[in-house]
């Protein structure tokens, strides 16, 4: 669940501003001039839940959003926060206010101009109770907004909020297109309108969404004239269209970039690249159900999973162990957190000291009659996850766990299953971003229902340390709260922290002006052009 989620986590969609490393193909960029035109076909596994970013919280539909709404700041290619719609901030020095000076020369889709009036009805649309959204905490630590003129946009908060900056990079919402009625039943759920570089055209469900560039966009009109997310749900399909053409750019499974893309033909036809993911993977219990709510058991299964087996068999090696929420080596990252390196004898004795013993011999514990039997959830489209599930079923089988994997299509593995907590375990990730702000995501106030605390994990002194981490503007002093934080998520155990991955992108070689950068190769997406007499698709 990728969003999600620059704004969620607040830690999260990254790790911090360490640079990564970068290994593109050269393709000769610069040689020619750049030139509008073409289309940019790009294989999307989900199918959007929403194109109305307060109400979205999964990666398919904030890939979209990306293109179609702007923040009034972002992160620039290093990581650095900078203005997007408003072009300056000013900070009081008590830390408690910000100023936003917002661009005069914005307008939103149909036309309309883009004022301060909209960043103040997005900020009262964030906030209002009657709104389902995940992203509503941060916004109420704001005790005023207000517009001293049509330009500017300023927010006080009765505390410091070390993420409070990182906050407004959430989209801004169109007030004259929202303001009256239901924002769960407006037009723009399916049909969005922003100040994005690009305009929604078409949202064909099943098979694609498409998006055109904004001729008016404040920074000029992007090169590539269309944007097309073809949606298929498996990754072999959907290499099998890039490979015949058909998709321009799609993130490979390891497998394939490590096996299946190294030939002649294909470095001909594509640029691979590959650097730290912004995620990491996990296995989360359900602590509402009684078989995980003992300790003891949360931590024999820690031990009964060999990550490494996971790096490699899974990842092929290209990414790392997970030990906690944090990307190791970022400054948020405790390296000392207690470990549960793989050993079955060790899980077996504990499950036993636990009261699960086979009684009847038949190789799967039972206690008080019933059998340690369970199913972990996971989506549909994500090879990496449903291997690491048929791995992990399999040490979990050898300590004497039944475990059965339910593989399931995105929207109602979200519906039906993550956002209401139907569910025993899942195998799921989470994007993150520089700021290690983790409230949403492990605050026992998030559990409710479509709320991302979704496993149910309570406990007061993570509580106290994620609030005091939010109030913290010194980075050492933050360090020493995120550092206890995550000492207790490894002692507790809610999730058994699998991988850090790398991102695996594959970039059909006519696109020009890829520069890729700590950011990943999205961040300047407007200056990607094709040379015109390499273009594929008339408009």
């Amino acid at each position: 669940m990728r969003l999600l989620w620059i704004l969620l986590l607040g830690t999260i969609l990254l790790w911090g501003c360490d640079h990564q490393s970068v290994a593109p193909a050269k393709d000769g960029d610069g040689e020619q001039p750049p030139a509008y035109g073409d289309t940019l076909l790009m294989g999307s596994i989900g199918e959007p839940s929403n194109l109305l970013p307060v109400l979205a919280s999964d990666s398919a539909s904030s890939d979209i959003h990306g293109l179609v709404y702007n923040g009034l700041l972002r992160y620039d290619k290093n990581l650095q926060v900078e203005g997007d719609l408003a072009e300056a901030w000013e900070i009081s020095p008590d830390n408690l206010t910000i100023t936003f000076h917002l661009r005069k020369d914005v307008r939103w889709h149909d036309g309309e101009p883009f004022t301060a009036a909209d960043a103040l009805f997005t900020y009262r649309l964030l906030i209002d109770p009657q709104v389902p959204t995940a992203y509503a905490e941060r916004y109420r630590q704001v005790v005023r907004a207000e517009v001293p003129d049509p330009y500017t946009f300023r927010v006080t908060y009765a505390k410091p909020l070390a993420s409070a900056l990182v906050s407004w990079m959430f989209p801004v919402h169109p007030k004259h297109l929202l303001e009256e009625g239901d924002v769960t039943q407006s037009p723009l759920v399916r049909a969005p309108v922003g100040t994005g570089p690009y305009r929604f055209v078409e949202w064909v469900p099943g098979e694609k969404v498409v998006l055109e560039a904004n001729p008016d966009y404040y920074e000029g009109k992007p090169y590539i004239h269309r944007v097309v997310y073809r949606i298929i749900p498996d990754p072999s399909t959907m290499f099998l269209e890039l490979r015949n053409g058909g998709l321009d750019l799609m993130s490979l499974t390891p497998l394939q970039y490590v096996r299946q893309t190294d030939t002649p033909a294909f470095r001909r036809m594509f640029a691979k690249y590959h650097y730290p993911d912004f995620s990491y993977t996990y296995l989360g219990f359900n602590l509402r159900r009684p078989l995980f709510k003992d300790l003891r058991v949360r931590r024999a299964l820690a031990h009964a999973v060999n990550k490494q087996e996971l790096v490699d068999g899974v990842l092929l090696g290209l990414g790392v162990a997970a030990t906690g929420p944090y990307k190791p080596g970022s400054w948020a990252y405790n390296p000392d957190v207690r470990r549960y390196p793989y050993d079955p004898d060790l899980a077996r004795r504990m499950l036993e000291e636990a009261g699960w013993s086979d009684s009847d011999g038949d190789g799967i514990r039972e206690k008080n009659g019933r059998r340690f039997a369970f199913t972990i959830v996971t989506n549909q489209g994500n090879d990496q996850r449903i291997k690491a599930g048929e791995i992990i079923q399999r040490r979990f089988r050898e300590v004497g766990v039944e475990v059965k994997l339910r593989v399931i299509e995105w929207a109602s593995f979200l519906k039906e299953f993550i956002n209401p907590g139907n569910f025993d375990a899942t195998i799921l990730a989470w994007t993150t971003v520089p700021d290690p702000d983790a409230y949403n995501v492990w605050h026992s106030s998030k559990t409710g229902v479509g709320e991302l605390n979704f496993v149910g994990f309570k406990n007061a002194e993570v509580d106290r340390l994620l609030e005091n981490g939010r109030r913290t503007l010194d980075r050492s002093e933050r360090k020493a709260v995120y550092d206890r934080f995550q000492e207790i998520l490894a002692e507790q155990q809610p999730y058994i922290f699998l991988y850090v991955p790398e991102a695996l992108p594959a970039v059909a070689r006519r696109f020009h002006g890829i520069d890729p950068a700590p950011s990943g190769i999205m961040y300047n997406f407007i200056r990607w052009y094709v040379p015109r007499d390499q273009q594929k698709y008339q408009r």
